[in-house]
C-alpha cells in the first residue's frame, strides 16, 4: 500500500489563523509556556477567573503534540487501575479516576458553553484481550472500585471474538484541534495574548519569574511550562521521562463503535466521520530502526476494516513517568512561582485537561485536592530502579550505536558517520543536495538517529527531534543542530 507523506487528520482538517505577529505584552499575571491542551486548559481557566495571560508557543496552536493523537478523551488509560491501586493504594487509584473523569466532564461541559464544534460524541471505551482474560478481569474489578463505570465483558463490536475486555461506558472522542482551537479564541476574547512562533530562549526566577523570548522579556507573577517536554534543565526531568514515540494511519473505512485498544500489542482503534484511525507500534525515540515498515503494519492491519487508501498517517510523541502518574505542580520544590505539567503518556486528552485544572487552582491559591498525587517532587524507591531502568539506553547513544565509518546518503536517506573528533548527520534531498549538521544533540549531546518516515533526526536520549536542516521539532533541545560542511 502507498503512504503519504505524514500529515496529521487533526491539523489537515482544521485551518486556523497566523497568530505570529501579535504583540507582546511585557507583563502578564500569568505567562504560559506551550499551546497544547495542557497549557490552554491552564490559560484558558486562570484567564476565566481573571488573570491576565499571555500563551508562547513555538510552534503554532495545536499543531504539536496535543495535534497528533488518536483524541480519545477517556479515563481508561490502558491497564492502569490495578497497577495503581497496588502501587500507591486504593486511594491514589480513586483519585486518579476522579481527576480523569472530571477533566472529561469538564471538556464536556466547557465546549458547550462556548459553543464549540469539535465533534464531540460519547463512545464506549475497551481494552481487549485474545489471550488469557484474567488480567484484564483484575483491571475491570480495580477501575471499578477506583470509581470508573468499568466491566469486564466477553462481547465487543469488533469483527473478531476476543476472550475479555473491560469497558468503560460514557467516555468520548472529539477532534483535538477545533477543540484547541476554540479554547485559544475563548481564551482571547477574555483578553488573553497568544504569540505562536515565539520559542522561548529561558526563563529567570529572580528577582521576577521572567520569560526570554524574541530578544525581549515578559515579566509574570507566575509561569507554567507546558512544553510536553521541559524545556528547563532543571528539575531533571530528562532523566525521570521516557521519550515513546506512536505512529498513526487512517483512511476511509468502517470502524465499530466504540474506542478499542488492544491489551497486550496496545495498538488503538476508533472512527471518525467515516474515517478508521489506527495507532500503535510504539518505540523510544530515536531508537536506530525502520519506521516506515512500521506505518505498513499499521496499513495492514487499517485493511481489516476495509481501508484500501491511507489518507493520513502521523507520529505522537509521548513522556511517560518513572511511576505513571503525570508530573504537575511546582518545576522544583524551592521555586514557587515556576510550575510545569508533563508526563501524561499515551493519554494527554484527559491527563493534560487534568493537569491544566490542577493548575488553576494551584496557582489561584485555592489548592487541588490532587496536588500531592501529581506532585512532579516525588520520589521513592521504586521511582529510583524505574530511574535507573529508563536511563540505561543513555550511554550507549552518548558514543553512537549506529554510527558508520564513512558513508554517503541514498536520496531521501540519511547517516550518521565519523569525521575526525566530529560526528556528522547527513541526509540526501530529492533533487541530490547533501544536507550535514553536527551529529550530536544539544540538548546533552546524545548521537541522534534517522527517521526514515518523518525525515527528521531523533535523539535517543531524551527525545528531543530535528529537521534534515537542524531546526528544533521538539524537545528538550532549544538549539539547533549546527551546520557542517559537505
Amino acid at each position: 500500500m502507498q503512504l503519504p507523506p505524514p500529515r496529521s487528520l487533526w491539523v489537515d482538517t482544521a485551518t486556523a489563523p497566523s497568530r505570529a505577529d501579535q504583540p507582546l505584552p511585557t507583563e502578564a499575571d500569568v505567562a504560559v509556556i506551550g499551546a497544547g491542551i495542557a497549557g490552554l486548559t491552564t490559560a484558558y481557566a486562570l484567564a476565566d477567573a481573571g488573570r491576565s495571560v499571555v500563551v508562547l508557543e513555538a510552534g503554532e496552536v495545536a499543531g504539536g503534540v496535543s495535534g497528533h493523537t488518536t483524541a480519545k478523551v477517556t479515563a481508561q488509560h490502558a491497564v492502569k487501575y490495578r497497577y495503581l491501586t497496588d502501587r500507591n493504594g486504593a486511594e491514589a487509584a480513586a483519585q486518579y479516576a476522579a481527576s480523569q473523569l472530571g477533566a472529561l466532564e469538564w471538556i464536556a461541559r466547557t465546549a458547550a458553553e462556548l459553543n464549540i464544534d469539535c465533534d464531540f460524541s460519547r463512545q464506549d471505551s475497551f481494552v481487549y484481550t485474545r489471550g488469557h482474560a484474567g488480567k484484564l478481569k483484575r483491571e475491570a474489578e480495580a477501575a471499578r472500585e477506583a470509581g470508573l463505570p468499568a466491566s469486564f465483558v466477553k462481547e465487543t463490536t469488533l469483527p473478531f471474538p476476543v476472550a475479555g475486555a473491560v469497558r468503560v461506558s460514557d467516555q468520548a472522542q472529539f477532534h483535538p484541534r477545533k477543540w484547541l482551537l476554540g479554547l485559544a479564541s475563548a481564551i482571547e476574547r477574555l483578553g488573553g495574548v497568544i504569540l505562536e512562533q515565539a520559542r522561548v530562549e529561558r526563563v529567570d526566577e529572580r528577582p521576577v519569574p521572567t520569560v526570554h523570548v524574541r530578544g525581549t522579556t515578559v515579566r509574570a507573577g507566575d509561569v507554567v511550562i507546558a512544553t510536553h517536554y521541559p524545556i528547563l534543565d532543571r528539575g531533571l526531568y530528562f532523566a525521570r521521562l521516557e521519550p515513546t514515540r506512536d505512529l498513526v494511519v487512517a483512511g476511509p473505512g468502517e470502524s465499530p463503535p466504540g474506542m478499542y485498544l488492544e491489551a497486550e500489542t496496545h495498538r488503538s482503534l476508533r472512527g471518525h466521520n467515516g474515517i478508521v484511525i489506527v495507532g500503535g507500534e510504539h518505540y523510544r525515540t530515536g531508537e536506530h530502526l525502520d519506521v516506515e515498515s512500521r506505518y505498513l503494519e499499521l496499513a495492514r492491519a487499517a485493511g481489516k476494516f476495509g481501508v484500501t487508501e491511507v489518507t493520513h498517517r502521523w507520529s505522537a510523541h509521548d513522556m511517560s513517568t518513572l511511576d505513571g502518574v503525570p508530573y504537575v505542580g511546582h518545576y522544583v520544590p524551592w521555586a514557587k512561582q515556576l510550575w510545569v505539567a508533563t508526563g501524561f503518556g499515551q493519554w494527554g486528552m484527559t491527563g493534560g485537561t487534568a493537569a491544566g485544572l490542577l493548575l488553576d487552582k494551584e496557582i489561584r491559591g485555592e489548592g487541588s485536592v490532587y496536588a500531592r498525587l501529581y506532585d512532579p517532587n516525588r520520589f521513592d524507591v521504586r521511582s529510583a530502579i524505574g530511574l535507573a531502568k529508563t536511563n540505561a539506553p543513555v550511554a550507549k547513544h552518548l558514543v553512537g550505536d549506529h554510527v558508520r565509518a564513512s558513508a554517503a546518503p541514498g536520496t531521501g536517506e540519511g547517516v550518521v558517520s565519523r569525521r575526525g573528533a566530529q560526528f556528522a548527520a547527513s541526509y540526501r534531498t530529492a533533487d541530490g543536495t547533501v544536507r550535514t549538521v553536527n551529529a550530536r544533540c544539544t540538548h546533552l549531546g546524545c548521537l541522534v538517529a534517522f527517521n526514515n518516515a518523518e525525515k527528521t533526526w531523533d535523539c535517543p536520549c531524551h527525545g528531543s527531534r530535528f529537521g534534515t536542516d537542524g531546526s528544533v521539532i521538539e524537545g528538550p533541545a532549544t538549539k539547533p543542530l549546527p551546520p557542517l560542511p559537505d
